[in-house]
Parts: structure tokens; C-alpha cells; sequence
């Protein structure tokens, strides 16, 4: 009689239980975290000034544009402003100048034809230089999720502000991990993982919209969990709202810069 092989077995038994210890370690560290990042919301106030800001971080040297991978929808070229409109509809009026899109103060906010849910989104940006203002009146402008969700764009650099409204804050929620800010005038990225939020189908919240932000390579905000759209001096509840809607950028009345943006639909 052949002699049974039970090395695919024992394989498959191992990989179980490799998979079970994981689970069992990382799942205490993620639900403390979780908890960590809630009494945090508790503890202090909408953009309290006394709320500690995050050590600062020297990222490496700039790098030239990252270029898209083949299956990445690309927002911005650096050519027109095609996939651009207004919060009417109307075409974008900020200008586009050398590879980049510059904020035109007053016109108002872009947002993108297209609708998009669960995203990895790339985008660079600059704060102007030389640098003017300070706090929250120095290079001012956002980055909207499906136009509801901010990564906060901020000149940050050598400039205090409150810590949930700095560079790479999730507005009005969560500092980022570092402060990891170039100076002024400086091209900076964004890499955003963004998982929307689910409702069932009479509008209540099945499943809150998390974000995992890294900013000029470093990690600045881990899978967090969302208490709802962001807003400043609020932090409103979920509402159900549509799978997909337009990614938005904010004209806060300060010629910020962006450049290199595209974006990889994730369901």
C-alpha cells in the first residue's frame, strides 16, 4: 500500500494556526487603539488649544512626481482642468500653471466630475511661498473625500495651530501621528487609503469610513475610524449618503498648489 502524504495537511494545519495566533495578538492591539483614539475624542475639545501637538518629523528628500500605476484614474495631469468643475457644476476657474492647479481665492471650490467611494487617492501639494499669516491663515486648503471627509492641508511648518486642524489632521478629529512638514513652497504628498462609510438601505450606519494617511512617505494617521463627515467646531453625526461622490479640493483663500493627482477605485 502507497504511504499516505500528509505534508499538504500539516501545511494547511500550521498555516491555521499561524493565522490564529496573529489574530489573537494584533486583535487586542487594534481594539486597543481603537479605544485609545475614542477617549482621546472624549478628552478633548473641537480644536482645543490645549490639546498636545504631535513631535515633529524631518521627511527625506522630495522626490519627482510619483507617476500613476496602469489602473489609477488620473484627476490632474498638470494639462486642464477637464475632470474639474465648481460646486455649481460650472467649469473650475482656479488656474493651471507649468505641471500644476493653483487655488484662485474666491472662486471658490473644485470638485471632480466623477463620483468615487473607497479610494487610494495620491496627491502633492504646496503651500505658498513666501510663507504669509499664521495659524490657520497661512497656507490653508483641504483635501474632501467624497467631498464630506478632510485631510486637512495646512502650511504646518514652524506655524502652531490647534492640533486637529494642522497638516494631515483628519479636520476636527485626529492630529496626525508626526508633523511631518516641509517648508513653504515645497512640493509635499498625500497617500490616503480611504474606506467609505456603508448604510443598509434605510440609512442606518453599518460600517463607519476609515482613513490611513501617509504624508511625504511617513504615517500620519493609522486605519482611523470616523465619527462622521468633518466640520469646523462640530463634529456632526452620520447621514446616509450616496456610494460614490466627487473627490473635492477647498479654496480657503490661499493660492495652494496641487499637482500629480490620480486615483486607484478600491470596490
Amino acid at each position: 500500500m502507497k504511504k499516505k502524504n500528509n505534508s499538504g495537511f500539516l501545511s494547511i494545519l500550521f498555516s491555521a494556526i499561524f493565522i490564529s495566533i496573529l489574530f489573537l495578538f494584533f486583535s487586542p492591539v487594534l481594539i486597543s487603539q481603537t479605544q485609545s483614539l475614542k477617549e482621546s475624542l472624549q478628552k478633548w475639545a473641537i480644536h482645543d488649544p490645549n490639546r498636545p501637538l504631535p513631535p515633529v518629523v524631518t521627511p527625506g528628500p522630495p522626490l519627482l512626481p510619483v507617476p500613476p500605476p496602469s489602473d489609477a484614474v488620473v484627476l490632474f495631469d498638470g494639462k486642464n482642468l477637464f475632470n474639474w468643475v465648481d460646486s455649481k457644476g460650472q467649469p473650475a476657474r482656479w488656474k493651471v500653471e507649468g505641471d500644476y492647479m493653483e487655488v484662485v481665492p474666491g472662486t471658490g471650490n473644485v470638485q471632480t466630475k466623477m463620483g468615487f467611494g473607497s479610494c487610494q487617492l495620491h496627491i502633492e501639494w504646496a503651500t505658498p511661498y513666501p510663507p504669509k499669516g499664521s495659524g490657520q491663515d497661512r497656507g490653508n486648503s483641504g483635501v474632501f473625500l467624497m467631498g464630506l471627509y478632510e485631510v486637512q492641508v495646512l502650511d504646518s511648518y514652524e506655524n502652531k495651530t490647534y492640533a486637529d486642524g494642522m497638516a494631515g489632521a483628519i479636520y476636527g478629529q485626529y492630529p496626525p501621528l508626526v508633523n511631518a512638514c516641509r517648508r513653504p513652497g515645497e512640493w509635499q504628498t498625500y497617500d490616503i487609503i480611504f474606506h467609505a462609510p456603508k448604510f443598509d438601505s434605510e440609512g442606518k450606519l453599518l460600517k463607519p469610513a476609515r482613513m490611513t494617511v501617509l504624508q511625504n512617505g511617513i504615517l500620519i494617521q493609522d486605519n482611523v475610524e470616523l465619527t462622521g463627515p468633518t466640520a469646523h467646531k462640530a463634529r456632526p453625526p452620520y447621514k446616509a449618503h450616496a456610494s460614490k461622490l466627487p473627490l473635492m479640493l477647498q479654496d480657503h483663500n490661499h493660492p495652494v498648489r496641487f499637482r500629480n493627482i490620480w486615483l486607484r477605485e478600491l470596490e
